[in-house]
């Protein structure tokens, strides 16, 4: 099994701290985001391989990272672009990764914003050979009309709509998937056919009309780290209790 940490995206709801700095290299109680990701991929016997897809423009700050980490898993691959206009999307980043090199094995997907304290083992544990989108009940419409919110039947995925205007549940899509290798192909496909390639979401939505796909619902704490308000609450949490990952 491959992982595959996205960190493409450019953080513009972030501001002043984003403008310089990747999203997941910003320190939540002074430690990276992606860290918290990273530390427990690296213990997964199962995991061969951790990548992390960013950019051009942020491409040296991650390979200043990984020197200093030393993480043994890591590898960095960077994708073509330098601005917003250029990014590749989630979906392309994956693409472009899975070509780069050369995949041909089960794959986990993990967005590099996410801080969560879902066991990973575990998730693994439940996925067996099917494709699995982790889900979170965010317990609130408002705040569901953000995310992408699931529509499940008997513990498989049969919906996704994104940032709904009137969400019908609570019940969102963590950025976190893994895939088959036998699905890997369908990156391909669902590119080709002019989809949109910005958010996982939308693939999810287009896999489910054509493989079963299956929940695994996380209930912990997650921040989404995706504007300052966000990132503020992520570290006054993880300082006060003092959390280890």
């Amino acid at each position: 099994m491959y992982a595959i940490i996205l960190a493409g995206g450019y953080a513009k709801r972030l501001g002043p701290i984003g403008e310089n700095k990747a999203k997941a290299l910003i320190e939540i109680a002074g430690k990276p985001i992606i860290n918290y990701i990273v530390e427990k991929l690296e213990n997964i016997e199962v995991i061969k391989k951790i990548i992390v897809s960013t950019n051009q423009k942020f491409g040296d700050d991650f390979h200043q990272w990984n020197k200093k980490f030393k993480f043994r898993k890591v590898k960095i691959i960077i994708e073509p672009s330098r601005c917003e206009d250029e990014k590749l999307g989630a979906i392309g980043g994956i693409e472009f990764v899975i070509k780069k090199e050369n995949i041909d094995d089960d794959i986990i997907i993990i967005g590099g914003d996410n801080l969560s304290g879902i066991d990973f083992n575990e998730l693994i544990r439940f996925f067996k050979g099917k494709p699995v989108n982790a889900l979170y009940d965010i317990k609130n419409i408002e705040e569901a009309k953000k995310f992408g919110v699931v529509k499940t039947d008997n513990n498989k995925i049969i919906d996704i709509e994104e940032k709904p205007e009137q969400p019908k549940s609570t019940l969102i899509s963590m950025c976190i998937y893994i895939y088959p290798k036998r699905i890997l192909k369908y990156f391909n496909d669902y590119i080709k056919e002019g989809n949109n390639k910005d958010s996982p979401g939308y693939f999810l939505k287009w896999l489910c009309k054509k493989e079963e796909v299956y929940s695994f619902v996380y209930d912990g704490f997650w921040f989404d780290i995706g504007d300052v308000k966000t990132l503020e609450k992520a570290d006054n949490f993880m300082r006060s209790t003092n959390y280890l990952l």
